[in-house]
């Protein structure tokens, strides 16, 4: 195959849930210059597809906004019988998802129903609409789930968050076993600490005055001493939803700056600010 043609999306139907923002809004915009028909489900989905294609020059495909909130099976179904008029689903990227920071003492049951309706039945919801159209023509298609490097490893403080990537985990090989000899291939990537406005609202939020100061110290927990960019994670997920990785399901894909190929961030001991190899060129 010809280096010009790998990663071609061109004729393929996208959803992309949590499309209006951070990581992505990247898979987004990444996923129509490669060729796909982008379907953007968010909760200000319909008003974010004209942003995307306005970002991207000489654009193959289109990006179309849905108003979701995958948190609502009615929202959903409405969302995936707009797709259905237009064709299949092809590609669903589960990436949409909130955050919680707290242990289990400051954790209300509230909090905890939050963060897994929006988290766990989100992908729930998205994922039988999907595998429903992929089955309905016998040909197969692709889910990829964005779990956390926390669906790995524990981190401190994230305790609701945590259960909810773990779910995530367990999702995604259920889903991988369950249909793999239905054509359905079904991955999970996990990032590390990713710079998107989350991070930055956090630490506005709780840090006034001093967010420099905290900025630094959310990056230097990283072994590689900075954060993800949403693009380094989307270009991931441009290989996992592609052909070229139609050999691979199941599997968890770490990128995550280091912290799970160590028994701590710091056992790599490695220069900061990083080695000019490792600094974020997206």
């Amino acid at each position: 195959m010809s280096a010009l043609n790998l990663f071609d999306l061109t004729g393929k139907n996208a959803v992309v849930t949590g499309g209006s923002a951070g990581i992505g809004l990247d898979m987004c915009k990444i996923f129509a210059q490669q060729g796909a028909k982008v379907f953007i489900l968010d909760l200000h989905g319909a008003a974010k597809a004209a942003d995307v294609v306005n970002a991207i020059p000489n654009l193959k495909a289109t990006c179309v906004g849905l108003t979701c909130n995958v948190a609502d099976i009615k929202s959903v179904t409405e969302c995936f019988n707009a797709v259905a008029a237009v064709g299949r689903v092809d590609i669903l990227c589960n990436n949409a998802g909130i955050g919680y920071v707290g242990n289990i003492e400051n954790t209300e049951e509230a909090d905890l129903d939050r963060v897994m309706r929006v988290n766990v039945n989100g992908i729930f919801h998205c994922s039988k609409a999907a595998i429903a159209s992929m089955v309905a023509d016998n040909k197969g298609g692709v889910i990829l789930n964005t779990g956390s490097c926390a669906s790995i490893s524990p981190i401190k403080d994230r305790f609701a968050y945590a259960a909810s990537k773990g779910a995530v985990r367990t999702i995604t090989t259920s889903l991988a076993t369950d249909y793999v000899t239905k054509g359905i291939r079904c991955n999970a990537i996990c990032p590390g600490r990713v710079h998107t406005s989350f991070v930055d609202n956090f630490i506005k939020k709780n840090f006034p005055g001093k967010e420099e100061e905290n900025f630094s110290r959310l990056s230097e927990y990283m072994p590689m001493g900075r954060m993800a960019t949403p693009g380094e994670i989307a270009t991931l997920a441009l290989y996992l939803v592609s052909d070229e990785a139609r050999f691979v399901t199941g599997a968890m894909y770490s990128i995550d700056g280091g912290i799970n190929g160590a028994d701590h961030p710091k056992a790599y001991n490695l220069p900061n600010p990083p080695h000019p190899s490792m600094r974020a060129k997206i």
